[in-house]
């Protein structure tokens, strides 16, 4: 599932092609990619008609287009498998297009998501007095928002009875962060996934967002992680990060670090890849 630098790419540039611009049409093609606005897919494309998209936001691994009506947003996810694209008015449609929005102007492009396994989707959403889609006001902060707050990160961390990679994933305690990089970040600090968060030192916690930070910012750098074809910018081009992985996926080969064979183990119905030697596992994992 794309994590917050996939996302932020997109975000990057629905700015750039989208906002602004004013829909002339809304087609929806499949009622799942709209099931999230309960009031189904005509009465999206009705409140759509007519309205101009603001400028792009994200909240972790959601984004968003503000309308000219403040009062509500098209909220965007894009699931295991959605995409945004922006596509020439008349080019052939994707096998898996599910929504097309057309505008008034002429620059001759639209907008298209597609989405193979239908996991994402659009919807419009009342808003919060800040602007924020009220659905998801429970979405903490991402570690790259200018208003996170290092402090009460450590501070939630040694209250939370869990281990690392948990409170990494947790969405209401930091956003944005999922099973790739959050094998990445703890790689670079050393970290094992299961050590107990009640350890952590006020150091070593802001050590752990310095790397979080460090993963995403290389991989937003490179366009994101593209395992295959489902993720892609909005001109359907891949990212590049996969090649530079210290961790995630390399089972079996060395750590770039000291030479060790990198292990895998199952977690939480997904994988966690690590280091032996540098990565060592807390006495009651091991």
């Amino acid at each position: 599932m794309p994590e917050l630098p996939e996302v932020e790419v997109v975000r990057r540039g629905l700015e750039r092609w989208v906002s602004g611009r004013t829909v002339a049409q809304a087609d929806v093609l499949h009622p799942r990619a709209v099931r999230r606005h309960l009031a189904g897919g005509e009465d999206f494309a009705a409140r759509l008609r007519g309205r101009t998209l603001g400028v792009a936001r994200r909240r972790g691994k959601y984004l968003w287009l503000p309308l000219d009506d403040p009062g509500f947003s098209v909220l965007g996810h894009l699931g295991m498998s959605g995409q945004l694209l922006v596509r020439p008015e008349g080019a052939p449609d994707e096998k898996h297009l599910r929504v097309r929005l057309r505008f008034s102007d002429a620059l001759g492009t639209e907008l298209r998501f597609v989405d193979q396994r239908t996991f994402g989707g659009l919807s419009l959403q009342d808003n919060t007095a800040d602007g924020l889609p009220d659905v998801i006001a429970h979405i903490a902060r991402d570690p790259l928002d200018p208003d996170f707050d290092d402090a009460a990160f450590h501070t939630a961390l040694r209250a939370r009875r869990t281990t690392v990679k948990r409170a990494l994933l947790d969405q209401s305690l930091i956003s944005g962060v999922g099973n790739i990089y959050a094998d990445e970040a703890l790689w670079r600090a050393r970290l094992h996934y299961d050590r107990p968060t009640g350890t952590l030192t006020r150091q070593k916690a802001a050590d752990l967002l310095g790397h979080v930070r460090d993963v995403m910012n290389a991989a937003l750098d490179v366009g994101g992680t593209s395992f295959d074809s489902l993720y892609v910018n909005v001109n359907g081009e891949s990212g590049y990060f996969a090649r530079a992985l210290d961790a995630y996926g390399r089972e079996d080969e060395p750590c770039r670090r000291c030479g060790t064979p990198m292990r895998r183990r199952p977690w939480m119905n997904r994988s966690s890849y690590f280091c032996p030697r540098c990565q060592r596992p807390p006495r009651a994992a091991a």
